[in-house]
């Protein structure tokens, strides 16, 4: 993820609205883009979660807590929230032997688990998502991967320290197609994921910037698994600035109200806000 932003400043103008039907897999519904809204880039810009009530909550480079920054902890990705705990996913300077996710309970107390990196394995933590039944928590590195991380869930699975602590790796998703630059994931239901990617090349994937589907052979148990990967179709590239270019970040599923959203950030000068873009299947 990128961690540069311009200075916050306030957004002028009209950013052009368009509905659109997606490509989507045969035989499935299709996404069909519901709504736009915006976010400030430093409070919001890399990531969404949607609470029980329907509400969201936004994370950015501003939204990381001063102590977590003087432990070093410059960067959070794309949370989650699970039975009313708050996910979040952090990672420090290029030089870090380890990751980490803070978790805070309904009753706003946090704790940090921390992951020592292992061999080969990349310092980025993009992204936080936890299963449908709580017990596993899906991450990702930047680049090109052909794999995403599993955790047992800190506090809901019970293998976890209930203060914080250790956060050993217990398996992966192995993709049958690699994947770039994965900005955020969430589960549809126990055996699919929606994830953002940043990858503007087509080389992968025909899209530009794709919004992925993994599909896996079962539900998460902590054991060895394949996911197969679809691209759907891209996300939108829309704003009144042309120079430069797009940064898709967080993905969110709000499985009670049916509702997709994914977010991208514009070039230029229009990077101050964030376009959330929403979808519904149908």
């Amino acid at each position: 993820m990128k961690r540069q932003f311009l200075a916050l400043a306030s957004l002028l103008g009209a950013f052009t609205v368009g509905m659109s039907t997606s490509s989507a897999v045969a035989g499935e519904l299709h996404w069909t883009q519901t709504g736009t809204a915006y976010v400030d880039s430093l409070s919001g810009g890399q990531g969404l979660a949607s609470r029980a009530d329907g509400s969201l909550l936004y994370r950015g480079l501003a939204s990381i807590p001063l102590d977590l920054r003087i432990k070093g902890w410059n960067h959070v990705g794309d949370p989650d929230i699970a039975q009313g705990y708050v996910f979040d996913a952090y990672q420090g300077p290029d030089t870090a032997p380890s990751k980490m996710f803070a978790v805070t309970t309904p009753a706003g107390k946090r704790y940090e688990y921390v992951h020592q990196l292992d061999p080969g394995e990349k310092l980025n933590n993009s992204f936080a998502t936890v299963s449908p039944d709580g017990q596993w928590l899906v991450s990702g590195e930047w680049g090109e991967q052909n794999r995403l991380q599993v955790f047992p869930a800190p506090l809901l699975n019970p293998s976890t320290p209930r203060t914080g602590g250790a956060l050993p790796e217990v398996w992966q998703i192995t993709l049958d197609k690699p994947v770039r630059d994965i900005q955020g994931c969430d589960f549809v239901n126990s055996t699919r994921l929606l994830c953002a990617s940043d990858d503007g090349s087509r080389t992968l994937f025909p899209e530009d910037r794709p919004l992925l589907q993994v599909d896996l052979d079962r539900k998460l148990d902590g054991q060895p698994i394949t996911g197969h990967v679809t691209s759907l179709f891209a996300l939108p590239q829309r704003s009144l600035c042309t120079d430069g270019t797009y940064e898709t970040e967080g993905v969110d599923y709000d499985a009670v109200r049916g509702t997709l959203r994914a977010e991208v950030i514009s070039p230029g000068a229009c990077a101050v806000a964030t376009t959330v873009y929403s979808y519904r299947q149908g």
